[in-house]
């Protein structure tokens, strides 16, 4: 390291009392024996302890100095015995030495004590003694930044700033690692970021230039404040100054971005390291996994998996139990099965993370023998359940009913020294209802209170619900005033609970109250609240209340759903009103703001031959969306009328496949389409020839590429078509779908753009 004079050389001249020539004759007496016995026989050394000083201390370091076996064993002795005459001032006089031989661990070792013993609430004590004896031991600036990073080490954080002020002062140039410690220190503390960049100003007016450590440290600090504008800000700043930014730097953003659920942004980012030159980690494709699963896009979270390991590196349990408790909440459960088979067979040691989610899904699914079963490997494998899966396993089985299992697992859990949470007492609370047996969900509620836990809204409106599925509406009520009382403010879920029991007993104007209160007090009624009364207007037969409950619904922002509709439109049905019926159903072809989960069976049913030409939209929004469930339904549906799809139905629904992973179901369809004698458009043939690729599927490869060659036109193609011959026959698929697309681009196939061909370079013809 560069070793800095401070500014004014004789300031620092180190005075008698200070320096090792103040020793008296008997102190460089012990120190040359020490020395001596470091030397030949350091078990001798403790004969000289009881009379051992500061003073021979200071002057075996001085003596020392050059000698880094020496230097060592003597700081050995001194420090684990912990003699007394290793003070402060010989620590700091050891400091210069340690980080002369860059001995840096040892050095922190050494400053960490001083920073959390010393008795020296500014750091100047410390400081005066490094500056007194800086030049004896030739030191360099080495010291200081060590001793300031010591200080925010343990959160002293104004002393290490005082310390680099100290320093300055004195004409010292703390390092560009003293700063980072304290901006470090700043950030980790939970105090204003603006503090950290503050200092960062500091360093820059002092001279010092922040390096890519600093701009990570400020972009963490403003990313975790939500300040997300200011950390981008610094990534740009950082790139301007010619500092360039690192993984850390990539991986910071894209948690943050993933966290603010700005996916595509982060799947930019992520696709910029590579052309930046920063290659991915481990932690970049766990962060990337992590964000997509949160937002439910589980076939791009599995895509990314599978590109780390084209990348070469292997998933570890943290990828695999994100993507795994991804799918369960997905409720995919048989891919998180899947999941957790390759887990096992990749080496990986599923842990309690694992079993939790998977016995969670399994609970969902109202699968409970798997659930008992995942506990049993859990056993065998001798992983403890913790708290989180007990009370999963007692909301798993209460939700069912099955209270006597929920009671076991509850006694098992406090037996292993878990405490019941309020979760597990509005699991049991709920497995109650359920049965009925509201006498012991209130007992349960007084319970809670006994245990110290105080009731909330969830343990309250579960009772209310209960009760009002009963019928016994007296007590619901009377629950929602002991929440009053309790300063419990009622939620969604509690009014819901009580419309939808007033709206079972016909009380449709108290329903109606009710809602005015609910926006009295703040709160918007919901899908389910505006369903209930949707379906009670219906049942009366007082349809127009009921479209309008329904445009009401709309325009507050909440988007009908399966309810809602099937509500609407057996109400429509049942008053004869069918031309409005269907009149709705057409309206969810083009109606954005209604979800695609709602089924089309009843559209489909009604459907004329003509009407079925509206279809390619609906399916291309299915597809889109990777619903290819109801997709296929609607193909189905088709094909049962006797209905011909055409091209565009076919293109559509293949490449909806192709990207779902569906591939062979992809292949099917397109066999299909040939055989009817329909022509694929280029984008289907290209999607369906990388999706057959990656999949390995070689003899269909061959066939897709037989009827595209057949199919392409002759003039001007001939070497593009010679192209796909060659490099398919010699297996090189991916320059195969590099010549497809430029013949799509080139209009050599039916369906293309037209443009003259153009070959590029990386399509030239493989040796041979």
């Amino acid at each position: 390291m560069l070793r800095l004079k401070p500014l004014h050389v004789t300031k620092f001249k180190p005075s008698l009392r200070h320096s090792s020539s103040a020793s008296s004759p008997s102190d460089i007496q012990s120190a040359e024996k020490a020395i001596t016995f470091l030397r030949h026989d350091p078990s001798q050394l403790d004969f000289l302890a009881p009379n051992f000083t500061p003073q021979a201390a200071s002057h075996v370091l001085a003596k020392s100095q050059f000698d880094q076996i020496l230097t060592l064993k003597f700081l050995t002795w001194a420090q684990i015995s912990r003699h007394a005459f290793f003070t402060t001032r010989c620590k700091c006089q050891a400091l210069h030495v340690l980080t002369n031989f860059k001995l840096y661990k040892n050095a922190q070792s050494v400053a960490e004590g001083l920073a959390a013993e010393t008795d020296d609430p500014t750091g100047e004590i410390v400081f005066d003694l490094v500056k007194d004896s800086y030049h004896e031991f030739s030191s360099s600036s080495a010291v200081i930044d060590l001793l300031v990073k010591s200080y925010c080490g343990v959160n002293l954080i104004d002393k290490g700033r005082n310390f680099i002020s100290l320093a300055k002062r004195s004409g010292f140039m703390p390092g560009v690692l003293a700063y980072n410690a304290v901006i470090e220190a700043a950030v980790r503390s939970k105090k204003s970021v603006e503090l950290a960049a503050e200092i960062c100003r500091e360093m820059v007016e002092s001279g010092v230039s922040p390096n890519v450590f600093t701009y990570n440290i400020l972009i963490r600090g403003f990313c975790r404040g939500g300040e997300m504008e200011k950390g981008l800000g610094l990534f740009g700043e950082m790139e301007r100054k010619g500092c360039l930014p690192n993984v850390v730097t990539f991986n910071t953003l894209l948690d943050a971005y993933c966290k603010k659920g700005e996916i595509g942004k982060a799947m930019e980012l992520f696709r910029a390291m590579g052309v930046k030159g920063v290659r991915p980690n481990l932690i970049s494709y766990n962060v990337m996994v992590n964000g997509l699963c949160r937002a439910g896009r589980m076939g791009e979270a599995s895509e990314v998996m599978n590109q780390m390991g084209l990348e070469g590196m292997a998933p570890d349990e943290v990828t695999y139990n994100t993507l795994l408790n991804g799918y369960c909440k997905a409720g995919n459960f048989h891919q998180a099965l899947v999941l957790h088979e390759e887990m096992v067979r990749s080496g990986l040691c599923p842990n309690v993370v694992t079993y939790t989610a998977l016995i969670g899904s399994m609970c969902k699914g109202r699968n409970l023998n798997r659930a008992l079963e995942l506990v049993g490997q859990m056993r065998i494998r001798g992983i403890g359940l913790n708290a989180r899966t007990y009370t999963t396993l007692v909301d798993g089985f209460a939700q069912q009913g099955f209270l006597n299992d929920a009671y076991k697992f509850l006694a098992e859990m406090i037996k292993t020294g878990f405490s019941p949470s309020m979760v597990t007492y509005n699991a049991l609370i709920h497995g109650h209802c359920v049965l009925g047996r509201m006498d012991h969900a209130i007992g349960l509620v007084n319970q809670m209170r006994e245990a110290g836990l105080k009731p909330d809204v969830v343990s309250y409106s579960t009772v209310i619900s209960g009760f009002c599925k009963a019928g016994d509406l007296e007590k619901a009520f009377r629950m929602k005033q002991e929440m009053y009382d309790q300063g419990i403010s009622s939620d969604v879920v509690t009014y819901s609970s009580l419309i939808n029991g007033l709206c079972e007993q016909k009380r449709l104007d108290e329903a109606r109250d009710l809602c005015r209160e609910m926006f009295f007090v703040g709160l918007h009624p919901d899908e389910v609240t505006y369903t209930t009364m949707i379906n009670a207007y219906c049942g009366e037969g007082d349809i127009t209340k009921a479209l309008s409950l329904h445009n009401e619904m709309i325009q507050k922002g909440f988007l009908p759903d399966i309810v809602t509709y099937s509500v609407l439109i057996n109400g429509l049905n049942k008053q004869a009103r069918t031309r409005e019926a269907k009149r709705l159903l057409f309206k969810l072809f083009y109606d954005e703001a209604v979800p695609n989960e709602v089924t089309y069976d009843t559209l489909i049913e009604n459907c004329s031959s003509i009407e079925f030409k509206s279809v390619v939209p609906l399916l291309k929004g299915f597809c889109m969306k990777g619903l290819m469930g109801e997709a296929d339904k609607v193909l189905t549906s088709m094909l049962g009328k006797n209905h011909k799809p055409d091209e565009a139905v076919f293109n559509v629904i293949i490449h909806g496949h192709c990207r779902s992973g569906s591939v062979q179901k992809a292949y099917g369809l397109y066999t299909e389409m040939v055989r009817s004698k329909l022509v694929p458009h280029p984008v289907t043939v290209i999607a369906l020839t990388k999706a057959l690729v990656n999949e390995g599927m070689g003899k269909e490869v061959s066939q897709v590429v037989e009827n595209l060659l057949r199919s392409a036109k002759v003039t001007d193609s001939e070497l593009a078509k010679a192209l796909v011959d060659i490099n398919h026959r010699e297996g090189n698929m991916d320059t195969v779908v590099g010549v497809i697309s430029e013949m799509a681009k080139d209009g050599l196939l039916p369906g293309g753009t037209g443009k003259k061909l153009k070959m590029k370079p990386k399509l030239a013809c493989p040796a041979g």
